[in-house]
This record gives structure tokens, C-alpha cells and sequence, in this order.
């Protein structure tokens, strides 16, 4: 591995810090983006988030990877890798865009014809419309593939009823990437198909769910006789699980690659401020061991996570890391977040950013971190994901297989 830029990757990161020196302010050690995340539905937060992508894009800083013929800049995935490092160093709007530009758009780049990419791309690309992914269902699970959302074709429309949960973003996107059953009569694998549907739709309904931290980033979505024009199906009737995996994959990609675990400086310096018997809890040895084993785990996962951009710097495919990054990191981050409670003692349950310590940035890490194991692939699916294409382990026994979807079983079993 080799960590340091190229000649080439360094003045690539100057340009781009020169840029963002002229067009953002930069943090100061003790900020992070981290705390606007919760003000995604604010009106003002999103406009300001779609003036910040147009500027983007109107600048040429947008969507880095994505070919020219649809808007992008034709550059590698080190650059765009590099481009959000200097990204991150500066005060932005919350990215509202990231389902769209980063799974939705190359979806639609893999499957799509060449009206639907002229179609979507260019106001994905600008920031004009944000997207969200309806994938998730009550009854499926983790089993994408059990999917019970129906959609039946009626002339040159297909009628969609059913439920999505978890949605991130639905109440403000415009758009949609939706997963629904077509044919019944098929292994579930092979009946389902995969449409663009418009978001503001008649018989769509978006109910936020309020979550343990008091965000309402995910939502329930319902499709009542929802009509969706064939105009708008992506790829072939039937053909949908090659396309979800398709968005999957990328999704996957875009959360384990940054292999973070984060939040280590911050954790010591809640060490410094708060006190247990009358002195810093840094000064005592179990509170630096603890610390000194977060660090360590922290290095190695991002030395992991190193492995994908020295590949991606010398043109290869990057490995499993991804996968790793994704199920390692977000554990790491719920265990700091964990002890850093531990540290505030009875303020630890004092959930007040003006009475806090760090503005309660731990105590919304803490509530908010376990969606994140969730989100992307429980950490059950990613051990399968590993032990089965990357260990070439024996998969798991599916009794379901080459059964048509209507005949397998579900509910409590009858006596």
C-alpha cells in the first residue's frame, strides 16, 4: 500500500482545496458537519443544500466519477475519494443527495434507456430533484427478495399497492427508485420489478417515523393504486433483482468505504473536560486503556479502508473491504459512543446541546448509531455477504428456493 498522493492525486487536492477556500468556510478543530443531519427536513437547510450542489455542479465539482455524456467529470473514483476528504474539512449543507447520486444515478446508468438517463440525470446531476430508494418492506425483513408490494399492469401503467419503510428522506425527495412483485407465480427472486416512480404521485402517503434520538429522517410510505407510466420501469418485467443488486452494491460501497469508526479526538477530549473523583478522566489508567484500544481499532480500520483507496489509486478493483468497513465500523462507533456516556455519568442522560457536554453530539451518536447497522445490510447479511463471496463458505439452506413466491409459507405455522 501506498498512502501518499501521486504527483498527479496532489495537485488534484490542491485545485480542489483552492476551490472550496474560495466557495466554503473551513471547520475549526472542535466543528464537524456532523449536527446538521438532523435538520434534513428544514426548508431552509434543504435549499441550502440544493444552492450548495448547484454550485457544485456548475463548477464542475459535481458527481466526479459520473461520464461526461451525462454531466459528469469523467475523473476517478481516487479523485472523487479525495475530493470528499477536502469536502469534509469545510462548513457544508447536509448532503441530501447521496442516495441519488450515489445509487440511484448509477443504476440508472447500468439498466436505463438512453431517454431515462437524459431524463433523470441532469436534474440528479444539478440538484434540482433529490431521490430516495424504497426498497425495505415490514414483512421482507432483511429478505429484500420477500417482498409483498404489488405491481399490476393495467394498459400502458402499472398500478402499485403496498408499503416501504425505513425511507430516508421521503417527505422532502421528488423521486423515487421503487422494488415491487409483479409475478406471484415465479421463486421470488424472479418476480419482482423495478420502476422510478414520482414521489408527489396521487396515493402516496409518507409518514415519518420519529426515532429514539427525536429525528425523523426515516419514514413508512403507502401506495394506494399508485400509477406509474411503463415508461418509467427500469430494465425488463421480472428483471428487477439483478437491478436492486445493482443499487446495493453501490449502496454498500458508499457507506463501508470510508472506514471511519471516527469520533476518537473528540472522545478524548470528553476525557479532558469531564471529571471522575475530582480529577480529568483522562488521568485515569482504565479511562486511557479504553481510549488506547478505540484508537487502535480505529488505525486498523482505517488501514482497511486504505487497502480500497491505494486500489482505487492504481486503477484496481478494490476487495471486500467495503463490507468490512461497513460491518466493523459502525459497532466501533456504537461502543465510543457507549463509553463516552459512561464518562458523563449521570449527565450522560441529559440529552441538551446547551447543557451537554459537546453540545450532546455523544448522547444523538449513541441514539442514532444503531439505524446505522441496520441501514445498508444488517450486520447478519454482511457476515453472509463475507462468508459466502469472499470466504466461499457454504450459503445458507433456503427452504423457499425454486418455490413460487405464492405457494411459500408465511405466518405462524398452523397446527
Amino acid at each position: 500500500m501506498d498512502f501518499n498522493d501521486t504527483p498527479e492525486e496532489a495537485a488534484f487536492r490542491a485545485e480542489a482545496r483552492t476551490w472550496l477556500d474560495a466557495n466554503a468556510e473551513l471547520l475549526s478543530p472542535d466543528e464537524s458537519n456532523a449536527n446538521l443531519l438532523d435538520e434534513r427536513d428544514d426548508p431552509d437547510t434543504i435549499q441550502s443544500a440544493k444552492d450548495w450542489q448547484k454550485k457544485k455542479a456548475d463548477s464542475g465539482w459535481a458527481c466526479l466519477t459520473w461520464p461526461t455524456e451525462y454531466g459528469g467529470q469523467g475523473k476517478t473514483s481516487i479523485q472523487s475519494v479525495i475530493w470528499n476528504q477536502e469536502e469534509a474539512r469545510y462548513k457544508t449543507p447536509p448532503n441530501i443527495y447521496g442516495i441519488g447520486l450515489g445509487m440511484c444515478g448509477p443504476t440508472i446508468m447500468t439498466h436505463g434507456t438512453d431517454e431515462q438517463r437524459q431524463r433523470w440525470l441532469p436534474e440528479m446531476l444539478s440538484g434540482v430533484k433529490v431521490w430516495c430508494q424504497l426498497f425495505s418492506e415490514p414483512s421482507a425483513g432483511s429478505d429484500l427478495a420477500g417482498l409483498r408490494s404489488t405491481a399490476v399492469p393495467d394498459g400502458d401503467d402499472w398500478i402499485i399497492n403496498g408499503q416501504k419503510i425505513w425511507t430516508t428522506g421521503a417527505q422532502f425527495c421528488d423521486w423515487g427508485i421503487l422494488v415491487v412483485r409483479s409475478d406471484a407465480n415465479v421463486p421470488k427472486h424472479s418476480g419482482l420489478t423495478y420502476f422510478v416512480v414520482d414521489m408527489h404521485s396521487p396515493g402516496i402517503e409518507i409518514r415519518p417515523i420519529t426515532q429514539i434520538n427525536g429525528g425523523q429522517g426515516f419514514n413508512e410510505v403507502f401506495f394506494t393504486d399508485v400509477r406509474i407510466p411503463d415508461a418509467q420501469r427500469l430494465s425488463e418485467v421480472g428483471n428487477g433483482w439483478a437491478v436492486a443488486i445493482t443499487t446495493l452494491m453501490n449502496e454498500r460501497s458508499s457507506i463501508g468505504g470510508g472506514g471511519g469508526g471516527g469520533g476518537i479526538r473528540d472522545l478524548i477530549e470528553l476525557a479532558r473536560s469531564v471529571e471522575v473523583d475530582g480529577k480529568p478522566a483522562l488521568e485515569q489508567s482504565g479511562v486511557r486503556e479504553k481510549i488506547a484500544t478505540f484508537y487502535t481499532r480505529t488505525k486498523g480500520l482505517k488501514l482497511t479502508g486504505n487497502r480500497s483507496l491505494s486500489a482505487l489509486s492504481q486503477g484496481k478493483t478494490p476487495g471486500p473491504e467495503a463490507s468490512l468497513g461497513k460491518l466493523v465500523g459502525a459497532r466501533l462507533a456504537q461502543e465510543m459512543a457507549a463509553f463516552a456516556m459512561e464518562l458523563q455519568g449521570a449527565a450522560g442522560a441529559l440529552n441538551d446541546p446547551d447543557a451537554s457536554p459537546q453540545a450532546a453530539e455523544w448522547q444523538d451518536r449513541y441514539l442514532s448509531i444503531p439505524g446505522l447497522r441496520i441501514a445498508g445490510g444488517t450486520d447478519e447479511i454482511l457476515r453472509n455477504i463475507i462468508s459466502e463471496r469472499v470466504l466461499g463458505l457454504p450459503s445458507e439452506a433456503r427452504a423457499d428456493k425454486g418455490i413460487a413466491f405464492r405457494d411459500i409459507p408465511s405466518g405462524p405455522p398452523s397446527n
